[in-house]
């Protein structure tokens, strides 16, 4: 975690998170509202008190959140929204599962939604920076490259792969982000982007996200989902948060930034949480795991402004708590 460095009670400004109802954008939310800033929070529906309930129930909500309603695909619906904001976290991404065309249901809605928040960022003089929340799935998703392998921001997943081998979110993660970089420098827009890697941790939304879902899914023994993971990154949900606010607040950040505090393989994963969880019918067999191969996640960049990470124990037992307070477990 990185150290509160101003009191609460301090105006920082006006930011805008786009998605806000989401996993980790409601945590984003949260810790901005901690440290001080006025929050734009961008919602489909500001009048769904349901899903807005948890947002508006956070300490500073009522005095410095508000609550707007914009469509990541209507062009020019952001313009306003980022209108007078001095900071645009831009968490959110359309996901759905792809039922017959994954050009038309995932790829161009996440591409289009993405240039259609920068589009109104470049046009708005308050906005002095744009993080961009990508994923690690943008950078690991390739042929040939070797055991043993460290991969950093240089790397990136491969559109040919992804194409071939019908991975469409990483697929889509990897094409918005490309498409976004292009427009940054076309337009001369700072931004900067996150890479999380598996996002674990306590829900603070009433839904879970897809991939809190995948999380319980597996802690009731479901293999399904983690047997397509098969290794990566994960990392506290928090973590990931301040790692957003650590970026936009530091002069010196620029590019992209890797956000994981560990890699594990499946069978790693189910043996660690079977031991530390006996009473959860953990699998810790995945027969039909893909394998990849063994690599590793280069954080240092991100380390070097500040950051340090929570534990697997950490992230887990957080996780594992909250899916017990809402008696999912």
């Amino acid at each position: 975690m990185v150290r509160e460095l101003i009191t609460p009670e301090e105006n920082k400004g006006t930011v805008c998170v786009t998605g806000a109802t989401g996993f980790l954008a409601s945590w984003l939310v949260m810790r901005l509202l901690r440290k001080g800033y006025r929050v734009r929070a961008t919602v489909r529906d500001p009048g769904n008190k349901s899903k807005v309930a948890h947002l508006r129930a956070l300490p500073g909500a009522s005095e410095r959140l508000e609550l707007v309603g914009a469509d990541l695909l209507t062009h020019g619906s952001f313009d306003a929204v980022v209108n007078g904001c001095q900071g645009v976290f831009h968490t959110a991404s359309p996901v759905t599962i792809v039922k017959k065309d994954p050009q038309m249901e995932m790829i161009e809605p996440a591409v289009n939604g993405t240039l259609n928040v920068l589009s109104s960022c470049a046009k708005a003089p308050s906005v002095k920076r744009v993080v961009l929340t990508s994923s690690t799935a943008a950078i690991r998703f390739r042929d040939g490259f070797p055991a043993n392998s460290q991969l950093d921001e240089t790397s990136w997943s491969s559109i040919e792969f992804c194409t071939k081998h019908k991975i469409w979110y990483h697929l889509a993660k990897t094409l918005a982000e490309k498409a976004a970089w292009e427009f940054a420098r076309k337009n001369k827009l700072d931004l900067v982007v996150v890479l999380p890697s598996f996002v674990v941790g306590p829900v603070l939304p009433p839904e879970l996200s897809s991939t809190a879902a995948d999380v319980l899914g597996l802690l009731k023994g479901t293999r399904e989902k983690f047997e397509m993971h098969s290794r990566m990154g994960y990392v506290h949900v928090d973590d990931v948060a301040s790692a957003h606010i650590l970026v936009f607040e530091q002069p010196s950040a620029e590019g992209r930034y890797i956000c994981s505090a560990t890699e594990l393989d499946v069978t790693e994963l189910g043996e660690y949480l079977a031991n530390y969880y006996p009473e959860l019918p953990v699998p810790t067999m995945f027969p039909n795991r893909i394998p990849v191969p063994y690599y590793t996640l280069n954080t240092e960049k991100l380390e070097r402004l500040g950051l340090e990470f929570k534990s697997l124990k950490e992230m887990f037992e957080d996780c594992i708590a909250s899916f017990r307070s809402k008696g999912l477990l």
